[in-house]
């Protein structure tokens, strides 16, 4: 993408100072699932919504900002990641324009890519700090969805890498204690962690458990 994406300010209400004195340290990427970039925004910045994002990323690469990064915003939600609650208060939102059932355009994905650079710099947020909302509320959502391309941030150090993890048995007992090890931690059945897990390493697995399922994100 030539040069720098261009980021527009429209303000969102809906956001408060961070709890406890948090700050940044992760960052979870959404689709928006709405018909356009134009009506997400619009309801991101709905107080009757009360739901918002830090940033929506629009089809074609254009950045817009409805909340400070120092702010709370409200997208996470309810969910856990490496033991932790209140992912609001410890992380950034960034939407992606996609209704989540096809491929992200490749502009949106280059601005993605100059945006998380800039903000892991700023709160010195790791590869593995870069989550997905389903990664922290499985079964709860999906996005940003079997479509999106997580191998492209990882091979630029924007991702975690997905690695083999040993393991002595083929159970759903030794998958869960690797899933914990690698941040899922919520409290969720294994049918829907396993499917989490899919999302995140290979959406296009399916079926019983297998020795694959045991690739996961470098903690």
């Amino acid at each position: 993408m030539p040069g720098h994406p261009s980021i527009t300010e429209c303000p969102s209400s809906n956001c408060g100072p961070r709890r406890n004195g948090l700050s940044p340290r992760f960052v979870v990427i959404h689709y928006t699932a709405m018909d356009s970039a134009a009506a997400a925004i619009a309801r991101l910045c709905d107080p009757a919504a009360e739901v918002s994002a830090h940033y929506l990323i629009s089809n074609g690469g254009h950045i817009t900002r409805m909340v400070a990064e120092d702010q709370r915003a409200w997208h996470a939600g309810q969910g856990s990641w490496l033991g932790l609650d209140d992912l609001n208060s410890r992380s950034i939102g960034i939407e992606l324009d996609n209704l989540g059932t096809h491929p992200f355009a490749e502009p949106q994905m280059a601005a993605l890519e100059h945006l998380l650079r800039g903000i892991m710099k700023r709160w010195s947020i790791p590869a593995s700090g870069i989550i997905g909302h389903s990664d922290l509320a499985p079964g709860r959502k999906s996005d940003p969805g079997p479509h999106f391309d997580w191998a492209r941030l990882a091979r630029q150090g924007l991702a975690a890498q997905i690695r083999p993890v040993p393991f002595d048995m083929l159970t759903p007992d030794s998958l869960g204690k690797a899933a914990k090890h690698a941040g899922f931690t919520a409290d969720v059945p294994f049918e829907v962690l396993l499917a989490a897990l899919r999302l995140r390493c290979g959406p296009w697995r399916s079926g019983p458990l297998q020795p694959e399922d045991f690739q996961l994100p470098s903690p």
